[in-house]
């Protein structure tokens, strides 16, 4: 192309971007932020035999990872997460007891997991011959380590600056009495989930967190009194996003709650054994405040069945 005739071309364009006016410039500042998550994998390394059985044919780890690098090369600002119960279901399990497990969410370069029951299945001290396995973080806010050989191994929450958007991450687990054995969770002391939810975000919103979200292995809801994501959201102000685990739920669209100030709050799952890729799209203007979200249910299927 001609110097002059390049030249002309770049100041039309510029012309009509000017007479967008105000609109388009202030949509060109807007940023996206893709949360990827997953729930209850179990040790779900390969899909499901294709046997006429339910979900057969459906998850396998590597399809996975291969959906999120295409999502990756789609989005700039994407975070990965998983809530929990990574561990127990397979016989690669049994054997290698999380290390494969671990490895490849390493490959897929999770951003942050929190615990679920079942990850304590073969004790703390499996937990901490298989931590150095995880080149991704752990995070748990209720779970008081203190006394036991994990002391010091795992932060309440992460802060993570995607562009201009910081997102703060706290990790909240369920009660362990009754789903492990004494012996398995050792000196573990659980906390109360909805204080520890306060002060998390407390803290997040004041190191000036746009957007707040809780992993939770807690569970969706339950017909007795006991916490779950559900009345967490209603009782605690100031959380953005629940994603949730344990109750193997699969949402078609995220549940909403109302906090106590009136404000909702989105709650999301994945079912279980990486049958589905749980995905929410956030949109922010140039202050960080949130303009749009919307949710994508992702199966993890065939290619060739892929839409």
């Amino acid at each position: 192309m001609q110097r002059r005739e390049f030249i002309r071309n770049v100041a039309l364009g510029t012309g009509a971007l000017l007479t967008l006016g105000p609109l388009a410039a202030e949509a060109a500042k807007e940023q996206k932020l893709t949360i990827l998550h997953t729930n209850d994998m179990h040790s779900r390394i390969e899909p499901f035999p294709n046997d006429g059985r339910r979900w057969g044919g459906t998850g396998g780890m590597a399809r996975r990872a291969t959906l999120i690098e295409q999502i990756r090369q789609q989005e700039e600002h994407v975070l990965l997460l998983d809530a929990g119960d990574i561990w127990q279901g397979t016989p690669y399990f049994n054997f290698y007891e999380g290390e494969l497990e671990y490895k490849l969410m390493s490959q897929m370069r999770y951003d942050a997991a929190t615990f679920g029951n079942h990850d304590f299945d073969n004790g703390l001290e499996n937990i901490a011959r298989q931590l150095p396995h995880a080149t991704f973080p752990f995070i748990s806010a209720n779970y008081d380590f203190s006394r036991t050989m994990l002391k010091g191994q795992f932060a309440p929450y992460k802060i993570f600056n995607k562009g201009k958007v910081k997102v703060g991450v706290f990790g909240l687990g369920i009660k362990l009495a009754g789903l492990v054995a004494d012996k398995r969770r050792g000196q573990t002391i659980y906390l109360d989930p909805v204080p520890v939810a306060r002060e998390m975000v407390q803290e997040l919103r004041a190191q000036g967190c746009h957007l707040v979200v809780c992993l939770s292995h807690l569970g969706l809801e339950y017909d007795v009194p006991q916490i779950s994501d559900v009345r967490l959201a209603q009782q605690v102000e100031g959380i953005d996003l629940i994603i949730g685990g344990h109750t193997h739920t699969f949402l078609d669209e995220p549940v909403r709650v109302l906090n106590p100030a009136g404000k909702e709050v989105l709650i999301n799952q994945a079912g279980w054994s990486g049958i589905r890729l749980g995905r929410m799209d956030y949109r922010f203007d140039s202050a960080g405040r949130t303009t749009g979200v919307s949710w994508k249910v992702v199966p993890v299927d065939a290619p060739t069945e892929q839409s």
